[in-house]
């Protein structure tokens, strides 16, 4: 199976292998953020939409909506977060995934940037 990776202009990222998504937030959201403290991840069989709340996350500066990048059905949140909220800073974009979902539309992943669209996009923010 192919792994398709898409960005947000709110930091999220999303991995897509078939129908089903992993959504986390980026490297830049984790640095702008600080030191994550709190990490709540939506609970199993939730109906999220493209840009709409999915989950928390609260760092020592802040606390944040993570959005999720595209519609759907959440399969299973990262419960080791809740536990490990620090793990965010760690691995933002590998081990910290905040949640999975089946995708209601796949096409709404062509409204996303891939990465190297991502990248420029960061730059300018800089």
């Amino acid at each position: 199976m192919v792994m398709s990776i898409y960005f947000t202009k709110d930091h999220e990222w999303i991995k897509v292998v078939g129908d089903t998504g992993t959504v986390g937030i980026t490297e830049y959201a984790q640095h702008a953020l600080g030191d994550i403290v709190y990490v709540e991840v939506p609970e199993k069989g939730r109906e999220v939409k493209q840009g709409g709340d999915a989950a928390v996350v609260e760092s020592v500066k802040a606390a944040s909506e993570v959005y999720s990048p595209v519609s759907g059905t959440v399969i299973a949140g990262n419960d080791v977060l809740a536990g490990q909220p620090a793990l965010v800073n760690e691995s933002p974009e590998d081990q910290a995934w905040f949640f999975t979902l089946t995708l209601a539309n796949p096409a709404e992943l062509e409204t996303l940037m891939d990465r190297a669209a991502y990248d420029e996009y960061v730059a300018g923010l800089e």
